[in-house]
C-alpha cells in the first residue's frame, strides 16, 4: 500500500495520468481493474477516473510494491556532470546553453550525458529537485535544438511552468534568433524567404522545393546579414523562423545558395574540410518572451529578451 497526498506539481491532472506516472510498472488494464474494485481510492472515497486533482488530496493504492519500481533506476541523472551553462534561473525556469556535441535527451547512444541529465544532476544537489518526494513531475525541457547547434535551452522547474511554456511554444509566443556562418555573402543583406518544405523520415533530411504541392509545407525564413568577411567569402547572418521546420535555416538558405559552414547534409563538404570544421555554424543566440495571450505566473517574463555567449564562429571569423 501507498499513500500520496498531492502537491503543487502534482495538482491540476488527471487522476489516470497521475497513476501512470507514480506507478510506472502498473499496466492499463491493471490500472483499471484496480479503480473498479475500490483498489485505489481518493480521500478516502472512490475515484473517478477522469477528476481532476487538487493540492492536498490524498491518493490511497492498494496495490503491490512493484508496480512503483521505475525501470533504469530512478537516480540515473546522477551519472551526468551536475554543471549545465546557467544563462538564467529563477523559481520557475531555468534558460540553458547547450553546446555543440551534447543532445538535449537520451537517444541511441545511451550515454547518460545529456542537458536534461545534467539538468536534473544541478537541481538535484541544490536541493530543487526531490525524485523521492515528487510523485509525478520532472523537471522538463521545453525546446530542442540539434546536438551540433548551441544556444538556449528552457527548462521549466514546475508543472504549472511547464504548461505554461509548453503552450507558448506552441502558439509561438517566444522568438528565438539564430546566429549562423553563410558560404557566399547574399546579395540581398535582408530578406523575408518562402519556400516548401518536405521530409523524408527515412533519411533524416529535408528537400526544399520553390513550389506547393500537396506534400510539402510553407516554410518561411527571415535573415539579415551583420558582418561580412570577404577575403574568405562568408558572412555572419541573424535569423529568424517565421515558421518552425526540422533542419530550416540550414535547408532552407542551402537551397538559396549560401549553406552554413561546417553543415555536413546541405553544406559545401570540401569546404567544410578546409576549415577543418565538422559541425554546423549555428547558434540559437537570443530568446525574447512576446506573450499574446495569459501566462499565469509567468506574466513577469513578458517583453524580456536573454542572450547567450558570443558562439564560436563569430569571434573566429568575424572578431569581436
Amino acid at each position: 500500500m501507498r499513500e500520496f497526498i498531492i502537491g503543487k506539481n502534482d495538482a491540476g491532472q488527471r487522476a489516470d495520468k497521475f497513476i501512470r506516472k507514480a506507478c510506472p510498472a502498473l499496466p492499463q488494464s491493471a490500472m483499471y481493474k484496480y479503480i473498479r474494485k475500490k483498489s485505489i481510492k481518493l480521500n478516502g472515497k472512490r475515484l473517478d477516473i477522469s477528476q481532476k486533482l487538487s493540492e492536498g488530496d490524498v491518493m490511497t493504492l492498494y496495490i503491490n510494491d512493484e508496480f512503483f519500481e521505475r525501470a533504469g533506476g530512478e537516480h540515473s541523472f546522477l551519472s551526468a556532470p551536475p554543471k549545465p551553462v546557467i544563462i538564467f534561473e529563477d523559481e520557475n525556469i531555468l534558460l540553458l546553453h547547450k553546446p555543440v556535441g551534447l543532445v538535449v535527451h537520451d537517444d541511441e547512444s545511451g550515454s547518460p550525458d545529456t542537458l536534461i541529465n545534467r539538468t536534473l544532476h544541478y537541481l538535484y544537489d541544490k536541493g530543487s529537485y526531490r525524485p523521492d518526494t515528487e510523485q509525478s513531475f520532472t523537471p522538463s525541457l521545453c525546446n530542442r535544438i540539434d546536438r551540433n547547434t548551441e544556444g538556449i535551452v528552457i527548462c521549466a522547474k514546475t508543472a504549472e511552468a511547464l504548461r505554461v511554456m509548453n503552450q507558448k511554444v506552441r502558439d509561438r509566443e517566444l522568438h528565438k534568433t539564430y546566429l549562423c556562418v553563410t558560404v557566399g555573402i547574399p546579395e540581398r543583406k535582408q530578406a523575408r524567404l518562402t519556400a516548401y518544405h518536405s521530409r523524408d523520415e527515412k533519411t533524416k533530411t529535408v528537400t526544399v522545393y520553390d513550389k506547393k504541392t500537396l506534400y510539402n509545407k510553407t516554410m518561411v525564413t527571415e535573415y539579415r546579414v551583420i558582418a561580412e568577411n570577404r577575403e574568405q567569402g562568408l558572412a555572419l547572418l541573424e535569423v529568424e523562423l517565421v515558421t518552425g521546420r526540422t533542419h530550416q535555416i540550414r535547408a532552407h538558405l542551402a537551397h538559396e545558395g549560401f549553406p552554413l559552414l561546417g553543415d555536413g547534409k546541405y553544406g559545401i563538404n570540401r569546404v567544410n574540410r578546409a576549415y577543418n570544421i565538422k559541425t554546423q555554424a549555428l547558434c540559437a543566440y537570443s530568446l525574447s518572451f512576446d506573450f499574446t495571450t495569459d501566462a499565469g505566473g509567468l506574466a513577469y517574463l513578458n517583453g524580456r529578451t536573454f542572450t547567450t555567449r558570443r558562439p564560436w564562429f563569430a569571434e573566429r571569423f568575424f572578431g569581436k
